[in-house]
Order: C-alpha cells, then structure tokens, then sequence
C-alpha cells in the first residue's frame, strides 16, 4: 500500500515552538473545531492535514506538534514529523507569539527555516489589539521578513493572512468549483459527488498496543508519532491510500482507557475524537496487545465498536512475542470466549513492527467492505424469514408478515409484525438472516413496525 498524490492542491504547513497557537490557527483556517487545543505545551503530536477554501482556491493544511532542536526521544520523534511536513509543503505559516516577543525557541525555528530555503510568513499570533501590531518590528530579528498579525482565537486579520497565504501561492492556486459532497479528507478532490466514498477503516485499541506502528505501516509512510508512551496520539488522522483494491481512508485514532482514568482535559478530547471516529468508520480494526490477552477494556471497546454497527476485524499486535505454545492457545481460547459477543469476525496474529501477518488484513478488509454495503433482494430476505418462523415458531401467534432491507452501511431490516416479538425470537432471527446471506463478521440492524389496520 502507498500514499496518494495529493500534490495538485498546494499546501500549507503551520509550525512553530510549543504551545504559540499553532492548532488554534489551524482550526481558524479550516472553520472548525478539527485539532485539540489546550493552554500547555505538548498537546499536538502528530501532523494533521485538511482540506481548507478561501476565496474559491482549495489547499491542504497541515498541523504540527512543536519544533525542538533537542530534547526527549518523544520531542525528536515530534520534531521528525514537524520537518516531513515542512519538506513537503508550498507553503510554511511560522507562528510566533506576539505577547511575548522573540524567544529563543523561536530563532532556533527561524535558523532552521533560513537554512532551508523555505516559503515562509511570519505569523504573530495573539496580536489582540494595536498596541501589539505596534512590537511587530521585534520579529524582524527572525530573519524572515515582515511579521503578519493575526488573533487565531478571535479570528483578527485572519483573512488577510489567508489573503497573503494565496498570492504566496503563486500559479499553484487554482480555483476549484465547490461542491455538496461534504467529504474533506485529504485527496477528497479527487471524487466526483457521485462517486460511492472511499471506505473508512478506524484502528482502535486500548492506550500503547501498536495502533499508529500499524497506521504507518498501512499508509506505507511515518505519518503517525510511534513512541513506547501510553498515549503518544491525541487527534484522529485520516489518511487516503491507494491500494490494489481501490482507496481507503485509514483512521489512527487515540487509546481508550476507562473514563474515570482520564486525569486531563486533552485526553478527554481524545476520547471523544476516537469514539467518534468508530461511528463514521465503516471498519474497525480492534487492536489487542497479544501480551497482555483480551482485557476488561478490550471487552468494553469491542461493546461499542459493535453497538456502532460497523464490522471488527480483531488484531492481535505483537504476536511474534508471544513465544510459549501453551500461552498462543489461552489467548486464542480467550478471544473466542471474550470477545464471542461480536460474533464469527476474523482474528489475525500480526505484528506491526515487523510486518509479519499484515498481508492478510487485505482480503478481510475487501470481505467486510463487501458485507458492510451487501443490499439483499426482498423476496429473499422474505423466503429466509418465513423458513426460520417454519422451523421455530416465535409463540404467542406472534410472527413477521413482511421484511424488507431499508438499507444498507450497516444492512438494516426492517420486519412488518402483527404483535411484539420475544427477544430471544429477534436473536433468532438476526441469526438466520446473518447465516443465510453471508454477513460474517457485519453487525446488522433489524427494526419492527406492527401492521394496523
């Protein structure tokens, strides 16, 4: 699998030292609330990149953690992917704090920016009032040209900074008719509005099991900060890749623990971000640490991963590891009697790291894309109902006149009743209908409407 294209939309990239407003701007460029901002360093890890509009011309926009020279394994690995983004982009919006003046974390961005070469402006946020615009002159130290002021929380000058960003640009602007598609990740340029949308694949897992190695090793690039930290990843990323089999979009989302773990705001945001992530994904793929075995909260995020309706493909990461026989055998076992709320989903051993086993993620994924959007005629769905009610009767003179599929992304049935049927017959039922048209590992839907007169 490799990365697409994207390079015929420009691009533009926001750096800076921590915590200068970098993803509040972010979220001012893109028009809403898209990365976790916070007043502390240190929140934004990953790069994160949307489609943005201004004036007619589309471009991309890309969010990053803080540039440090040194520091911590974390603030390297932090740094790598500020400079990946850099690398590729028309564009460097620099954001510098105009309360505070010229840091000296501000010149080391500054002479790393001079030494490349790079398209830059010099952003000055937090210019609330004149009085600030009026210090502007300090930046000039930077080396890097006149300052552009902007209040990225208060929107001030934020379309004269976007106006500058265009002529910046140059011929690589071009206007792009919009359409009503609503569909933003990036290479979304590339679909017509009558295109049937690339599938949405969310990789999610419990804090440090291998979730952003996987994401990387998918996208086919280090898109995602991999760090042996227990939450390492903030934001959902979206990410379309070009495979054999057609484009999907891959969505690294943050580890979920239990609520009553989250001890601050940003991983709070997380949380929120990843869950909802799962509604809008098509797939899931529940990443297990295969060393630990299927855990509480492996049980609790399966629940809601199923509750969306969305298919699960169950991962079990560093399998590699586990080297003792009899260990492999009580993890299979415990998979199948933890997890067996889900259903008959597929399970495979792979590692990340390495790659061994992620080859045969491929076809799974084809199979609950397939089922995921599988449409079934109604007089067979009828012939399956009558056959099941044949050989079990639901009691009472209770029983299902009609049944159609309304629609589909989860299948969803809806089964016209003469009176309320007991659970255990809806059970029932859900699993006739999932036997006989090969749903696998596909949770579907089934809705009751009593006929009237």
């Amino acid at each position: 699998m490799s990365g697409v294209n994207d390079t015929y939309l420009p691009t533009m990239v926001i750096v800076g030292r921590p915590n200068v407003g970098k993803s509040t701007l972010f979220n001012r460029i893109i028009g809403e609330q898209a990365a976790i901002v916070e007043n502390r360093p240190g929140v934004t890890r990953d790069r994160k990149r949307l489609e943005a509009e201004w004036l007619g011309v589309s471009f991309n926009v890309i969010d990053t953690g803080g540039w440090m020279p040194s520091g911590s394994d974390l603030d390297d690995k932090v740094s790598r992917q500020v400079e990946a983004a850099v690398n590729e982009a028309d564009l460097v919006l620099f954001i510098v704090d105009a309360g505070v003046g010229v840091l000296e974390e501000d010149e080391w961005v500054a002479d790393w920016l001079r030494r490349g070469e790079f398209n830059v402006i010099v952003v000055a946020n937090k210019a609330d009032n004149n009085r600030r615009e009026d210090d502007l002159w300090q930046f000039l130290a930077l080396g890097l040209g006149d300052a552009v002021p902007v209040s990225a929380l208060h929107g001030r000058r934020a379309g004269d900074l976007l106006d500058i960003a265009l002529e910046r640009f140059g011929d690589k602007a071009v206007y792009v008719e919009p359409t009503d598609d609503g569909y933003s990740p990036e290479g979304a340029a590339h679909w017509d509005p009558d295109d049937q949308k690339p599938p949405r694949v969310a990789i999610v897992g419990r804090p440090n099991v291998g979730k952003s190695t996987l994401f990387n090793r998918l996208v086919g690039e280090d898109r995602a900060v991999v760090h042996d930290m227990a939450g390492t990843t903030r934001d959902a990323i979206d990410t379309l890749v070009e495979t054999e089999d057609g484009p999907i979009v891959f969505v690294d989302t943050a580890g979920m623990r239990k609520r009553s773990r989250i001890d601050d705001s940003a991983e709070y945001y997380s949380l929120v971000r990843a869950l909802r992530a799962i509604d809008h994904a098509d797939i899931a793929l529940l990443v297990i640490d295969a060393i630990d075995g299927v855990t509480g909260q492996d049980q609790r995020l399966a629940e809601r991963v199923d509750a969306s309706g969305c298919p699960i493909v169950i991962l079990l990461n560093k399998w590699e590891l586990v080297t003792d026989p009899e260990r492999r055998i009580e993890i299979e076992a415990d998979v199948i009697r933890k997890l067996a709320f889900v259903g008959d989903v597929p399970v495979l051993k792979i590692s990340a790291l390495t790659g061994k086993g992620v080859h045969k993620l491929r076809p799974n994924l084809q199979e609950a894309i397939s089922q995921y959007h599988k449409r079934v005629p109604t007089r067979d769905v009828n012939r399956v109902i009558a056959a099941a009610q044949q050989q079990s009767p639901a009691g009472g003179g209770a029983k299902v006149l009609y049944a159609v599929q309304g629609a589909t992304d989860p299948p969803t049935f809806t089964l016209f009743v003469n009176r309320e049927l007991p659970q255990h017959h809806v059970r029932y039922l859900e699993r006739k209908i999932k036997e006989a048209f090969g749903f696998g590992a596909t949770p579907i839907k089934l809705r009751f409407r009593k006929k009237t007169d």
